[in-house]
């Protein structure tokens, strides 16, 4: 029976990417190969709890909204996670991966969004990324840059430009790094340059901190 390790399953407002705001229920598995320095889920590195598939969706069916969030630590370090994703479509659920890019994404379902969060120099993790997941992106996908510094602005700004990423997806998102960027300074920044981004502000930790299982 097709198993996963889950650190928790909650319902919330979904805080980023292009459905924020949105009630959505997260799922997220335990386990990341990652270790970005700015990380704000270390807590879903180890432990959790071994459910079947079969137990996720009737976690999933009791919160009672269409839009799911799988996301981690990194889901596609569990292998299972996509026959989860495929049953999730098939109950006709809206569904959405957040990966961090450093794992092959070729295997995902069609029909799961998926928000790829490529590394910049300082997170320190910059070398992990998969530059071949870009050939599995589509018109639905979004590509996400959490920003440390002026120098991880210009880095994102130039592989937008050097892989077209603005033609890629249907959203790039430049996100400042909790307590390591001014949020209006990016703000600023992306004015000045005219960039197609989306700034985003992680809007569940503008609510309730950082409280895991928010």
């Amino acid at each position: 029976m097709s198993t996963l390790r889950i650190t928790e399953i909650f319902l919330s407002l979904q805080g980023e990417a292009n459905t924020v705001g949105r009630p959505t229920i997260f799922v997220r598995l335990t386990g990341c190969p990652l270790r970005c320095q700015y990380c704000d889920s270390e807590y879903a590195f180890s432990g959790g709890e071994i459910l079947t598939v079969d137990d996720i969706l009737a976690q999933v069916d009791e919160l009672s909204v269409p839009h799911v969030t799988v996301t981690g630590g990194e889901p596609l370090a569990q292998p299972n996670v996509i026959g989860l994703m495929q049953r999730l479509v098939d109950a006709g659920k809206n569904v959405s991966l957040e990966t961090s890019g450093a794992l092959n994404v070729a295997d995902v379902p069609q029909d799961v969004v998926k928000v790829l969060d490529l590394k910049t120099p300082g997170s320190g993790e910059c070398h992990r990324n998969l530059w071949a997941n870009l050939d599995h992106l589509n018109q639905r996908d979004q590509i996400k840059f959490v920003l440390c510094s002026r120098e991880d602005y210009d880095w994102a700004r130039m592989r937008c430009d050097e892989h077209r990423l603005y033609e890629r997806v249907s959203d790039v998102l430049f996100s400042p790094s909790h307590h390591q960027l001014e949020p209006r300074a990016l703000a600023d920044w992306i004015v000045a340059d005219r960039l197609p981004v989306r700034m985003q502000m992680q809007m569940h930790k503008l609510l309730w901190g950082d409280v895991p299982g928010y």
